[in-house]
């Protein structure tokens, strides 16, 4: 029977090889990378110690601890939770991938500990991101990252896939970002509900790495399980860093797979869009917004934390200041992105316009780190999600890099074009 890419994943990964893998059955599969962050990352440690004393890691060089929701810790709480997961680290010989690394599902790509083909797990509701370079990941609660670590399986439910076509031609400052907003607009929360997707079409096999890694980390908000694009050759870096790419022609749709449904979408043409504050799925473009305030600006996240992000805003703000009174928090997702805006010089462009630069990780993404918006505050941000009091009191737009940026330096929304001009 010819196979979906997340049927052909889990039937690789099956504990048991006479099972069948079909949507709507339930399967045990193998989970070749286990992480652990520090929200969520302590319950991890509390469960293990109480359910499996004796041998509470399996494979240990599978299982990681990756500090990047709250890092540097600035509260209590977060701090307590990491020391603990440190703690624990060093007692059973686990890794960490401490305050300074950045998101743990980009460093595992980065480093190649999840490759094309493999499965992986965490405590972060983003780990789907992995479908960007053809892996499946997926977010799960304390208490089953607890049993996976200690025996190194889990069940799923094979979901059914709908594959999307994207055709057409994108130009800047319309960016992946905004094809993702775009996406979540025509799609909602209900179409993909807990179904896999599989993206194909010319505009998705001109798409480097890092706009995939931007569409796939909007999944969640699709309602779908995870968003695949399957790997191919001319994607083997992430940021001018070789991913391992293992055995990528593998990670394709058997001719013939069944999908559940067939849609396609025309990207020609496409403007600039931001996503109102309240839901990322409620979208139009920023030109019909034009002249919104906005007070304070965000540019990170696993969505939009990488170099190519950067560039993207750098290149709407050439040698322009943030306007009176405006600030700009820019968050690169891990310390090799971090190197690299040293490199190209950018940490000092974007520091003479008066934005301020965070350690790597989620940023204001994550309960607003680097600053919560007050009540009133209206905030543009690159981050996929945009829900009531999920940053503080204000309130948050969704954008792309470009968008940020224009809004930033104007202290308005304004379809960054019109800035370009």
């Amino acid at each position: 029977m010819p196979n979906t890419v997340i049927e052909k994943i889990f039937q690789t990964h099956l504990r048991d090889d006479s099972e069948k893998v079909e949507p709507g059955r339930t399967v045990w599969i193998n989970i070749d990378t286990r992480l652990a962050r520090d929200f969520g990352g302590a319950n991890v440690v509390e469960h293990l110690e109480k359910h499996y004393p004796d041998a509470p890691v399996k494979d240990k060089e599978k299982s990681k601890f990756t500090f990047d929701c709250n890092a540097p810790a600035t509260t209590i709480g977060f701090a307590d939770n990491q020391h603990k997961c440190r703690m624990f680290a060093v007692k059973h010989d686990v890794e960490v991938f401490d305050i300074e690394a950045g998101i743990g599902s980009h460093v595992v790509m980065e480093d190649g500990l999840v490759r094309p083909g493999m499965t992986a797990i965490g405590t972060d509701s983003h780990m789907n991101i992995l479908g960007a370079i053809g892996a499946f990941g997926q977010g799960m609660g304390d208490y089953d990252t607890a049993f996976i670590w200690a025996n190194g399986y889990t069940w799923f439910e094979v979901p059914e896939t709908v594959k999307i076509t994207l055709t057409g031609r994108h130009h800047f400052p319309t960016t992946a970002k905004d094809i993702a907003l775009f996406l979540a607009g025509q799609l909602g929360t209900k179409k993909l509900l807990g179904k896999a997707v599989e993206y194909y079409g010319d505009a998705v096999d001109r798409m480097h790495i890092e706009e995939r890694v931007t569409i796939a980390s909007m999944a969640t908000e699709m309602g779908a399980i995870i968003s695949f694009f399957p790997p191919h050759s001319k994607l083997l870096d992430l940021a001018g860093r070789r991913i391992q790419m293992g055995s990528w022609e593998d990670v394709k749709a058997d001719e013939n797979a069944q999908y559940a449904e067939e849609i396609e979408f025309d990207i020609n043409d496409l403007p600039p869009l931001v996503a109102r504050p309240g839901s990322p799925n409620d979208i139009v473009p920023v030109i019909e917004v034009t002249g919104q305030r906005i007070d304070t600006g965000f540019l990170g996240s696993c969505t939009n934390g990488r170099i190519t992000d950067m560039q993207d805003a750098k290149n709407v703000m050439k040698d322009r200041k943030l306007a009176t009174a405006k600030s700009f928090k820019i968050v690169p997702a891990t310390r090799k992105v971090y190197s690299d805006i040293l490199a190209k010089g950018l940490l000092q462009d974007f520091f003479i316009s008066g934005a301020i630069i965070q350690s790597p990780g989620c940023g204001g993404c994550a309960a607003g780190q680097v600053g919560m918006t007050g009540t009133g505050e209206v905030q543009i941000s690159t981050s996929n999600r945009n829900y009531k009091g999920k940053q503080g009191k204000g309130s948050t737009w969704l954008g792309s890099p470009a968008t940020a940026a224009a809004a930033v330096i104007t202290g308005q929304l304004i379809d960054p074009r019109e800035v370009l001009l």
